[in-house]
């Protein structure tokens, strides 16, 4: 009985709903409840209500958008008839459904996420046998050092824990190629390998053939294995001392548990930070990924594995025959295939590791092309709406994570759409001034709004836009690629540990820098036709305003693509260890200030020591967090600048043994907690307004920047990133 009267509620709110979506008003009746709903939205926004005062906010919103739609789909499309103007304004109509609807399904995720889960540690006399898989490709010895002893560093019962390293740059298969250097470096990498892994107590594993890439590499250390839990970390994602302990417990409480993911943390910014420069001050791009969607996703029993910083059940995967390796993008099919034969996942908001993401423009662009074409991938062949096993719930988020990966197709829609009546005088969108006005704009500022209800902190005003806009230009004809050949793409490892030594534009830049003077000559054209065709201008500079937007967001993008040059590829973490610096005999008391993956910045307490000789020879004496002891790290001093009785030393670590490798992965990565410290320092909404001038500045900024560097092309010197 009660089942029938919520479903009668519901239909009976539906109704309601469709008959004041569609009741005929004028146009000034429009502009009073698009500036009511607008107004409402706001109010509640700054008085910072949640629980059911969210929901009706974006109730209000979504009446908004609803209305916006009908309007749209029965007032403005092009007569049929006139097939040059019906064509591109159907376009722009699918592409604009197709953001309704995306809207909608995160609507529907994340209006209200679970709260972060608490610690759960595995009872004392339960600890579950664990095997630690880190799949490498080419990455380099120095690289999987430190991941590889941050792994055999974790607080976790050592008869409990077995760390493999899964090389498939050392297969048989490249050992015996008949490429020459591909047979040298093969062997070479094998038998360097195998000495780290000796020395670091670790189980080296590689196999016969590289087949089915990542996924058939995690399949041949699951064959050679047999821990009831393992883990996952890349290559360049290290964890923190703890990350067992606060993910293992979870197992215990639900034996359908298939997963446990944690957030991928990142040391480094992405190209889009680091050349605009926002990496301590904005919440990274993954945030609200990580922050929110998973979040999200986990209150539908649908956070799924992100090929790193998890834990899976063997029992789980032995069911479905190991890790999917059908698309390029295993992870997510795993989850799938898991998901709907009924296990369950669990998503904890806390960053356990730290790795590495492309430093490159190029890179960058290449990482996302995987992704999208993994997605489309999983869409073709496993279609999650269909998908048997999965519930309704879950099929919706799987949607949401696959079909957003269309996003290159209405981008590019909404990008040449003004130009189509700019430049060939086309109608596409049949509306006038007062109209776009009462409908059009409300409906993009209430967009724009709820956006900043759903992702608040985590993702500021404009910030989707422009990643979705740099993105776009590549990673189109990648999309269209998969879909009409799902079988084509392959797996492509991404570049690790690059960096940019001299500024310079991407060698991919050359698309942004056109289509930013096209819209620029575009925006010259506004104000010419509004001054010869005065009886048109409402309509000129309604459609010359949308083309102002994407020229703001193209401009902004030239910075994105103008690399600046860095020495190193990671940032340095804020510490505070005591600790003693050696030189020759003496001992001077010290503090390890900050920390990198490549070195330290320590504050020496040393009267008259003066400024110390380039790479001298130094140690530091220190207390890692798995010992009561101190232990000593060779470093090298690369600058040094007195303070009074200070002085602070820039240090190079010289790991020389195994253990060193393991007290500068104490140093950089056993500390959870300052992962999550950094994370809460640059979360901040600056809101809709606020949000929205800063990101013109920004824009402004980086146009002029981008054309110093294209007029300057520095590029021509240095076409490519640099390795260290």
């Amino acid at each position: 009985m009660r089942k029938a009267g919520i479903i009668l509620f519901w239909a009976i709110a539906s109704l309601c709903l469709i008959a004041l979506v569609t009741l005929p008003i004028n146009l000034q009746t429009q502009l009073i409840a698009s500036i009511a709903v607008v107004t409402i939205m706001a109010v509640i926004k700054i008085l910072r209500a949640e629980g059911i005062w969210r929901l009706t906010a974006l109730a209000f919103g979504t009446a908004i958008v609803m209305r916006y739609v009908y309007w749209r789909t029965t007032s403005t499309l092009p007569p049929f008839n006139q097939l040059e103007n019906f064509i591109p304004g159907f376009l722009l109509y699918l592409a604009e459904m197709y953001s309704v609807m995306m809207l909608a399904l995160s609507l529907f995720v994340v209006a209200m996420p679970l709260p972060p889960r608490p610690s759960r540690a595995a009872s004392e006399d339960n600890y579950p046998s664990v095997d630690v898989f880190v799949p490498t490709y080419n990455e380099d010895a120095g690289l999987l050092a430190n991941t590889l002893a941050a792994a055999k560093g974790l607080d976790y019962p050592a008869e409990k824990l077995t760390v493999w390293l899964l090389d498939d740059g050392g297969t048989l298969q490249k050992r015996t190629s008949a490429n020459l250097l591909e047979d040298q470096m093969a062997k070479a990498r094998h038998q360097e390998l195998q000495v780290l892994c000796s020395d670091l107590g670790v189980r080296y594993l590689t196999r016969d053939r590289n087949e089915h890439a990542k996924a058939g590499n995690l399949n041949n250390g699951m064959q050679h294995s047999n821990g009831e839990l393992i883990a996952v970390f890349d290559a360049d994602h290290a964890p923190a001392r703890d990350f067992l302990l606060e993910t293992v417990g979870y197992f215990e409480d639900d034996p359908k548990l298939f997963l446990v993911q944690t957030p991928h943390f990142f040391l480094n910014p992405d190209p889009v930070e680091r050349n605009l420069r926002t990496f301590e001050k904005m919440p990274s791009e993954n945030e609200m990924f990580y922050g929110i969607i998973q979040r999200g996703l986990d209150k539908w029993n649908a956070s799924f594995f992100c090929g790193s910083a998890a834990v899976l059940r063997r029992q789980a995967l032995d069911q479905t025959g190991g890790f999917s390796g059908v698309s390029i993008t295993e992870d997510c099919e795993t989850a799938i295939a898991l998901h709907a034969s009924g296990w369950n996942s669990v998503y904890v908001d806390r960053p356990l590791i730290a790795g590495l993401q492309p430093a490159t423009f190029a890179s960058f662009i290449g990482q996302r092309s995987r992704w999208a074409q993994g997605m489309m991938q999983i869409l073709r062949f496993r279609f999650p709406l269909l998908k048997r096993g999965l519930s309704i719930p879950q099929r919706l988020c799987y949607m949401s994570s696959t079909l957003f990966w269309l996003f290159p197709f209405p981008r590019a829609i909404f990008l040449f759409a003004p130009l189509c009546y700019l430049f060939f005088d086309l109608e596409i969108f049949t509306a006038s001034g007062g109209e776009f006005l009462g409908y059009t704009l409300a409906y993009m500022l209430v967009n724009l709004m709820m956006q900043n209800y759903l992702y608040g902190s985590f993702r500021w005003p404009w910030i989707s836009e422009l990643y979705e806009y740099v993105q776009t230009i590549h990673l189109l004809p990648a999309v269209i690629s998969a879909i009409v050949n799902p079988r084509k793409p392959s797996f492509k490892v991404t570049a690790k540990d690059e960096s940019v030594l001299v500024s310079r534009l991407s060698e991919i830049s050359r698309p942004f820098f056109i289509i930013f003077g096209i819209l620029l000559v575009a925006l010259i054209l506004t104000g010419y036709r509004v001054y010869t065709e005065p009886y048109k201008a409402d309509v000129t500079l309604v459609v010359g305003g949308w083309n102002l937007l994407n020229l703001i967001l193209a401009g902004c993008a030239l910075g994105v693509v103008s690399e600046r040059g860095e020495k190193t590829a990671t940032r340095r973490v804020k510490v505070t260890r005591r600790c003693e610096f050696g030189l020759g005999e003496q001992w001077y008391p010290a503090t390890i200030d900050d920390v990198s993956v490549h070195g330290a910045r320590v504050n020496v307490y040393a009267k008259n020591l003066g400024d110390l000789p380039l790479d001298t020879r130094g140690l530091i004496r220190f207390k890692p967090y798995s010992s009561d002891i101190e232990e000593i790290l060779p470093v090298a001093i690369r600058n040094s600048q007195v303070d009074g009785d200070i002085v602070t030393i820039g240090c190079l670590y010289l790991p020389e043994i195994a253990r060193d490798h393991s007290l500068v992965a104490d140093l950089i990565f056993a500390n959870s907690q300052q992962w999550t410290q950094f994370q809460l320092s640059r979360r901040g909404n600056p809101g809709l307004l606020r949000g929205t001038i800063w990101f013109f500045g920004l824009a402004f900024y980086q146009t002029s920047r981008g054309l110093i560097y294209f007029f300057r092309n520095p590029g021509a010197k240095d076409p490519r990133g640099a390795k260290r």
